[in-house]
């Protein structure tokens, strides 16, 4: 966005001006617009005007749509990109853009679809001089409307944009539902009440002629509750007649696929309306609760069995819930989603199956980290009403349609709890780390205390900054002396003990009033530092099924992987340097699937130099390598300890960062992998005591949860194998999580091989 011209003056300046007065063409005169008070602000560059438009939405985004040659029309968000917003954010005043949206998140606009395919390096003057089909053809609808989220700041010397704002409508910016009695004192989450509108000037109730079930889905849908129920509507007539209300709107018709509420057709009611809601009474609506918040809100968890057979929809990688990649079970087989055509409408359909509201967020490009393995659907196309994902017309995908950098996600919309009122930080450098302070006791009670940091940990961590709303954790803290408590010195939690899912600390198992502390003092309290990213890691398993094999290796070349215990407890008794030990062997390659760089927890300061090997560790155990019976007893076992994460290969689009030589730093980037040859020191496992047989192999990855993940439950592979005491035949072999529950108990159950032909 080019700055406005500004006034040079001049002796003759006023001189000039009185002239052009006069004639009634001052702007002609100077050779420059002066500025407007009209609506139809001035003419951009290149004759273009600017506008955000749609609902529901802030000031600084929203649907871009463009004039041009008198002509409104819309952007189609094909190969659309975070550069291109940049450019158009700077064209409608803003310094830059935070972030774009798809498929008509703001609504569909009309008119002419003025550019497709729009490819900007972000550095443009202006959107003229991006690369696209040309300016109005287009093979899109309005449904592919692309928008933006500009960061609220203006441009230095900003005073006249060429952005033409929409007519100001009045919009509903939030809703809520107030119990019609016991306000304050109800549990969380409020399932029934009045519905009430927040307006410009304040809360509103909503005239109930003409309410239907629809508009009840969509009320709440935005409040985080996947369904509706019938109320008790003499009831609310009643109570009505006895209490005062500030009608705000009327006339809502919904169809019920609506995201949000503004999406709907209603009527606001004017200011000098005096008879409102004649006849009438406010708006009552009755939410069912998802199974995750139906025991919090009071109500029974009702048990909905779903089809035989039915295929089944989860979310991956998220760091609260209700968001996180999609993926789908189809052929008991894991998959995710490709992004093209994903919207609002599909999001929906999938955070209401999950037992959620609608969708918050439809997202595309991985945001959510990407998936590993197939890649089910594409071109989901849902009309909101569906009950399952499987339910919408799909394209089934091949391997050249689509890749997991464009697989989907969501953000669902939450039943509000309150969760994040229990607990809150102290001393630390920023919002996202300190001391943990939770709140216990009842009403006239409540205090705030410090938890004991015995046995605190990563998923201990993890669970309090999702109560906190910060994100994924990065480190859990056991000693937080350099932050300062305040005046809070009570221990009032100890024992915590998480799985790394729960929702808030007091659903963890703990202690409870009896407080036990081997380490006392603030000190030894728990701590923590969130982060809004976090890395993924999963092992290529089909890698390990490819490069499996036996050696019996001498003993006189084992002294230092001895020294690492990385051999079976018997080899200190056997007859050294003589003899051998029996290892499978077989490579690892390790990918980083997440949103941040994976690091080991110890700085360079603390790695720890093997002579032996003539290397660092950086993490004593990185991975356990395992072999086990059918029922998960372990006849051997083996590990490796991170004595070089490096950026061995990457994605053709990423850089290597980290590299071992010379001291250098240690971690996997995002988008690259850590290879471990089969041919290196301890990359086996010692089954010199194994008796012949039919085992599961079993590879974890970070298995004490040393480093913060996305998620761990991918972190663990599998294989059936079956070793008749000369070889060993390696199948079957997938991520733990990978499977439909059947599928795995069929793999646990695999009655091994009666010959070398896999079966």
């Amino acid at each position: 966005m080019r700055p406005v011209s500004v006034w040079q003056w001049s002796p003759w300046a006023d001189l000039l001006c009185l002239l052009c007065l006069l004639c009634l063409l001052c702007s002609s005169c100077l050779g420059s617009p002066s500025p407007s008070t009209d609506p139809e602000k001035r003419v951009g560059s290149q004759g273009l005007r600017f506008r955000l438009a749609g609902f529901p939405r802030k000031p600084y985004e929203g649907r871009v749509e463009i004039q041009r040659a008198g002509e409104w029309g819309t952007i189609c968000d094909d190969d659309f990109t975070l550069q291109a917003a940049h450019v158009l954010c700077r064209e409608l005043g803003f310094t830059e853009a935070t972030g774009w949206t798809h498929s008509a998140k703001y609504g569909p606009g009309t008119g002419r679809i003025w550019l497709d395919n729009l490819s900007c390096s972000g550095t443009e003057q202006s959107v003229t001089e991006c690369a696209s089909r040309g300016w109005g053809n287009s093979d899109c609808t309005h449904d592919e409307d692309a928008g933006v989220i500009c960061k609220d700041q203006r441009l230095p010397g900003f005073s006249d944009s060429n952005v033409i704002e929409v007519e100001h409508h009045l919009q509903v910016e939030e809703v809520r539902i107030r119990p019609a009695v016991g306000w304050g004192r109800r549990p969380l989450p409020v399932t029934e009440g009045l519905v009430e509108v927040r307006l410009p000037d304040g809360w509103s109730q909503v005239c109930d002629k003409g309410w239907s079930a629809h508009n009840s889905h969509v009320v709440c849908g935005m409040l985080g509750f996947p369904s509706e129920k019938r109320v008790n509507a003499a009831f609310y007539r009643l109570l009505a007649q006895r209490q005062q209300h500030s009608f705000g709107l009327h006339g809502v018709a919904c169809v019920g696929t609506e995201a949000h509420l503004s999406l709907c057709s209603l009527e606001f009611y004017r200011a000098n309306d005096t008879a409102r809601c004649p006849g009438g009474g406010p708006a009552v609506v009755s939410c069912v609760p998802g199974p995750l918040y139906a025991a919090s809100s009071g109500q029974k968890k009702q048990q909905q069995s779903k089809p035989q057979g039915e295929a089944r929809v989860r979310l991956k990688g998220g760091a609260h819930p209700g968001e996180g990649r999609v993926e789908v079970l189809k052929a008991s087989t894991w998959g995710t989603v490709c992004d093209r055509k994903w919207d609002l409408h599909a999001a929906s359909v999938v955070c209401r199956e999950l037992g959620f509201g609608s969708a918050r967020e439809a997202l595309s490009g991985a945001r959510m980290g990407q998936g590993m393995g197939a890649i089910h659907l594409s071109e989901v196309r849902c009309s909101g009403q569906e009950l399952s994902l499987w339910k919408c017309p799909h394209k089934n995908i091949t391997a050249e349609d689509c890749s997991h950098s464009q697989d989907a996600g969501v953000r669902c919309n939450l039943p509000y709890t309150g969760a994040e009122t229990r607990i809150r930080l102290s001393g630390g450098r920023s919002q996202h780390e300190g001391r943990v302070e939770v709140q216990i006791g009842g009403p006239g009670t409540l205090r705030w205390g410090l938890i004991c940091g015995d046995d605190w940990g990563t998923l201990e961590a993890m669970v309090a900054c999702r109560q906190l709303g910060l994100g994924y954790a990065n480190h859990g803290l056991q000693e937080t002396w350099y932050w300062d408590s305040g005046n809070i010195t009570e221990v009032v939690m100890s024992g915590v003990r998480c799985t790394g899912t729960e929702l808030t600390l007091d659903q963890c198992a703990h202690h409870g009033t009896h407080i036990t502390c081997k380490r006392t003092g603030t000190r030894f309290t728990a701590g923590v530092i969130c982060s809004e990213t976090a890395s993924d890691l999963l092992l290529h398993s089909a890698l390990v099924q490819e490069t499996a094999y036996i050696e019996d290796r001498p003993l006189h070349m084992l002294y230092c992987a001895a020294e690492e215990n990385c051999l079976a407890s018997s080899a200190r008794s056997a007859n050294w340097p003589y003899g051998h030990r029996r290892l499978l062997r077989f490579s690892s390659q390790i990918h980083n699937l997440g949103r941040a760089d994976f690091r080991p927890k110890a700085g360079r300061h603390s790695w720890v130099w093997h002579e032996c090997h003539g290397h660092y560790h950086s993490m004593d155990i990185f991975t356990h390598y395992d072999i086990l019976t059918p029922n998960g007893t372990k006849v051997a076992e083996g590990h490796k300890a991170s004595f070089c994460l490096e950026d061995t290969e990457c994605q053709e689009d990423v850089s290597k960062r980290y590299e071992c030589a010379n001291f250098g730093e240690q971690g996997i980037t995002v988008g690259c992998w850590d290879l471990y040859r089969h041919d290196i020191d301890c990359q086996w496992i010692d089954i010199t005591d194994v008796k012949p047989g039919n085992y599961i192999l079993q590879v974890v990855i970070n298995p004490n949860f040393e480093v913060a993940e996305s998620d761990f439950t991918n972190n663990a592979m599998k294989c059936n194998c079956k070793y008749d005491g000369h070889r060993i035949w390696v199948h079957n072999c997938h991520i733990g999580d990978a499977f439909s529950e059947e599928a795995n108990r069929r793999f646990e159950r695999y009655p091994g091989q009666t010959s070398n032909q896999i079966i």
